[in-house]
This record gives C-alpha cells, structure tokens and sequence, in this order.
C-alpha cells in the first residue's frame, strides 16, 4: 500500500501539487442570497429586542413590497404591550409575567390594533439619555404593578391603568394622537394603514415533539405572555421555510437562544462538536495568558469554519426541556451565506448596533439555527405549497 501511494503521487500533474485550497484559519464568507433590510439599530440596554427584529420584519416587508424606506418607533410598540401586559399581570394576580421581554405577536398586535408611527414621532427618550436604557422603567412599573395587586383596599381603583401609562409618559412620551409625517398628517391607525402593511398575513412557526405536527400550540416560554400560538412543523420542514422564505424574497423574524458560547459577539453563531463543559478542563498551560473569551473562541473555533454537532429534533427538544435553549433574543434572518468549506450560514440582522467584524450583522450556521430556534415569523407565502397545505393556510 505504501508503494502505490508513493507512485501515484508522482504521477499527480504539477498544477495539482502547487494548488493550494481554501484558507481555513479564517471565515470567509460568499453571499448565496441577500435581501434589503434597513439600517441596523441598537436596542441598547433595553430587553426589547423583540420589538426592534418585528419591527425590523415589517421595514423589509415595505421594501419587499417596493415601498420607500421607513424607520418605524419601536418605542410605540413597546409603550402600548407594556400598558396591555399590565393589564394582563393585574387580571391573573401577579401569577403571570410581567417584564420588558416580549414576542413578534406582540409586535403583529400592535401593527393590527394600534397602527405605527415614524421613529421621529416618537424616540421613547424621555429621561435624560440618548440610548434605551431601561434599568429605572423596568423597575418601576414592576414595582406598580405588584402594588396594585397587593392593593390593601381589597378593591381595585379605576385610577391604576392612568397612573400606569403616566409612568410610560414620563419615560417614553404620550403616544401621539395626531403628528406629521413627510407633509401629511396621520394617526397611528392611519399611518399605518398607509403602510399596506397586513399583521394576518404573518405566520409563527415553531418545531417541538411534546405537540402533535401541523397543530397550533402557544410556545411555553415566559415572554409568551399573549399566549400567541405557532404552527408546529418537522425540524426539516421549518429549515425548508426559511430557505424557501429567502430565496422567494421574504425576511425570517427569528427567535433564538444566544446564551451559548457558540453565539460569538463577533459575528458568528456555530455548535461545535466540542462539548462546552470541557472548556474549563482544558491544559491550562496551553491557554496562559488567554482571557476566558479568547480561549473560549479557540477552542469552539470562532476563528475559523470546523465541524459542528449534527442536529436531530431529539437533540433539539432535550435542549428545550432541560432549560439549555431559553428564549433570549429576537433577531431578523435576510440572507443565506456559505463560507469556504461549503457550510451553510443564514445572514442575520442584530440589533446591538454596529458592533463586531461585520458591524451589526452575525452568521448563523445552519445547525445553529435548527438547534437554537424557538420561532420564526414570515409571510404565509413564503412556506412551500405542500407545508402550506399542511397547516390548512390560503
């Protein structure tokens, strides 16, 4: 065997022996699809990512669409769920959730009951900073709340849902009633009806084992609190979904999970084969020096494309059940990438700013987003024919 090695290297061509393949000490990604998205915003230190990725949808609808850009008020958005959510937490007594987090229904909701209004008309900075900080808000309305529930009179005031929203006002602004916008005067409902934008033609999908396929079921996660319900597809279907949604035109708003160590604040968003428990046991010697940052990206390979972990729906519902896949973060999927080994990665927008190598922009492999998927939100057009016939969708 080793003869005929050795001979048949020397019968290889000299191009062949001085051709060099793909650079793998770095990533180097190739765009397969990119849609139009508008700028990447910062939620700063605010918990409404939720409101920034659905709202990040409805702008590249509008775009889609061939509309004009808009920068639409994630502050309206978020004024109007925390007055409905407090209303919620007050009928349940306190034994629901009440918190800055939230979900794309929320964002859906208010597009249908509530309209929308241009970032201008209402930035939601009313306290003395120039980014979302929302520590104080936060805070103080939980506080509220739970005072209205613990309420000694044993009887509950018609005052509560006014001191409320005036907690909102100081921090927020009044939601305006009329405003312009480009030369013409609006409401929020007229506003956004001049949009065209339509909240029923929007879907949430999701894929777990502990429901039936090709049901509907309110994801059970606590920024849920509209107990908003999703479809429930096969792990492979809901990755069809989205290849389908970006290669027909439509943007995927994408709930995910990006505590892993595998979600890099640089860009990149991998499940490598590596167990992550084994990073502390690593040789201590051969990482002296090393933050635990930098050798936590060397060893999951942040630097450069590795193997990852083959994704099953046992493996993913596991990491569901045991707590390990929480719902942390919504974001908005608008393209699909390859680096240079091949491996599929689908192009997501944050909304942390422009921060890390690809200013505001991460890569998320495919085995990332079939293991750390809780939904996704697109147009009902954008599933194949037969997943849409499936769920019974027009």
């Amino acid at each position: 065997m080793k003869k005929l090695c050795v001979f048949l290297i020397f019968l290889l061509p000299a191009s062949f022996m001085t051709a060099k393949g793909p650079d793998t000490t770095t990533y180097e990604f190739t765009v397969v699809k990119e849609l139009k998205i508008t700028p990447v915003k910062n939620q700063s230190r605010s918990g409404t990512c939720w409101s920034f990725s659905g709202l990040g949808l409805v702008e590249a609808e509008l775009l889609r669409m061939g509309k004009e850009e808009v920068d639409l008020s994630e502050m309206f958005v978020v004024y109007t769920n925390y007055a409905d959510q407090a209303k919620k937490y007050v009928r349940l007594h306190g034994d629901g959730i009440f918190a800055g987090g939230g979900s794309f229904a929320d964002v859906l909701y208010t597009m249908k009951h509530y309209g929308a209004v241009p970032e201008e008309a209402m930035r939601g900075l009313e306290y003395g900073e120039d980014i979302h900080v929302h520590g104080e808000l936060d805070a103080l309305t939980k506080a509220y709340v739970d005072a209205v529930i613990k309420n000694p009179n044993r009887k509950l005031s018609p005052a509560w849902e006014k001191g409320f929203r005036g907690i909102l006002n100081a921090y927020l602004g009044e939601i305006p009633a009329n405003f312009t916008y480009k030369g013409k005067n609006y409401t929020p409902q007229s506003f956004a009806a001049s949009l065209g934008f339509n909240a029923d033609d929007y879907v949430s999908l999701t894929s777990f084992t502990h429901h039936p396929f090709y049901t509907e079921f309110a994801i059970e996660i606590p920024d849920n609190w509209r107990w908003a319900t999703s479809y429930n597809l096969p792990l492979d279907e809901l990755i069809q979904v989205c290849d389908n949604a970006i290669n027909t035109g439509y943007t995927v708003a994408w709930g995910s999970d990006v505590s892993e160590k595998g979600f890099d604040r640089d860009g990149v968003a991998i499940v490598p084969e590596v167990k992550t428990e084994e990073l502390s046991g690593s040789d201590q010697t051969r990482w002296l020096g090393l933050s635990p940052r930098e050798r936590d990206a060397q060893l999951l390979n942040f630097y450069k494309p590795g193997h990852e972990k083959n994704i099953t729906p046992e493996l993913r519902q596991a990491a569901f059940d045991n707590y390990e896949t929480t719902d942390d973060h919504g974001m908005l999927i608008y393209g699909i990438a390859k680096d240079q080994l091949g491996t599929k990665y689908y192009m997501v927008k944050n909304s942390w700013g422009e921060t890390g190598k690809y200013k505001g922009l991460w890569y998320a492999s495919e085995a990332f987003v079939k293991y750390k998927t809780i939904n996704i939100v697109v147009h009902k057009n954008a599933l194949p024919a037969t997943i849409k016939a499936k769920l019974g969708l027009k």
